[in-house]
């Protein structure tokens, strides 16, 4: 089994989230995505403290993907800087990973 990610992102509008979890998907580059929110953000940028509602774009992927998910965000995303982060995931019923591996493809190279 290929190493499962948990991957998190903080956009700017449901309609961002969406078009990242669409690509996404429709690529392989993730198997599933969920949008969350909006939550309320607190941030540093540039020396000032910020807020701002955003919605949470969770991917079910592998790390094969990782890169491309990356540049595809990056392509996508309207942030300078795009809160994008990947938690491993320990555990997953075999056939959730058995899912997982079945509906990702990381790019050749």
């Amino acid at each position: 089994m290929t190493e499962a990610l948990l991957i998190r992102i903080t956009c700017p509008s449901k309609d961002v989230a969406q078009k990242i979890a669409d690509a996404s998907v429709e690529q392989r580059l993730a198997a599933c995505a969920n949008i969350e929110g909006p939550v309320t953000s607190t941030y540093l940028w540039k020396g000032v403290v910020e807020q701002a509602f955003e919605h949470v774009l969770w991917l079910k992927s592998v790390a094969p993907c990782w890169n491309a998910l990356e540049t595809l965000v990056n392509k996508i995303h309207p942030y300078d800087v795009p809160a994008m982060v990947a938690m491993p995931v320990s555990h997953m019923p075999a056939p959730f990973a058995t899912w997982l591996d079945e509906n990702t493809k990381a790019p050749a190279q």
